[in-house]
């Protein structure tokens, strides 16, 4: 993937106009969040996730499962089984 390369100023208030190429190219709109990181003097923008982060400790128990206890070897077996099913279908 070639990096495109543009110049863009900020101003008084902060702003940094993106390049129409770039956001046409990441598929970015008017409204789009972002995510801001800075490492040492380089910015990265990346697609907010549209999802507030949750912990395990948030979700656990949130799923019912109304049956009989499954062992561990069995629900591997059934990953297994999964993943083998979608490799033949072309999917991995």
């Amino acid at each position: 993937m070639a990096v495109a390369k543009a110049q863009t100023t900020v101003s008084s208030k902060g702003q940094v106009v993106l390049p129409s190429a770039t956001r046409r190219a990441l598929g970015w709109g008017p409204g789009e969040r972002l995510t801001v990181e800075h490492q040492g003097d380089t910015v990265i923008l990346r697609r907010a996730s549209p999802f507030k982060p949750t912990r395990p400790e948030d979700v656990f128990g949130s799923v019912k499962y109304d049956g009989p206890p499954v062992s561990i070897e069995d629900m591997n077996k059934g990953i297994e089984a999964m993943v083998r099913e979608r490799h033949a279908r072309g999917r991995y």
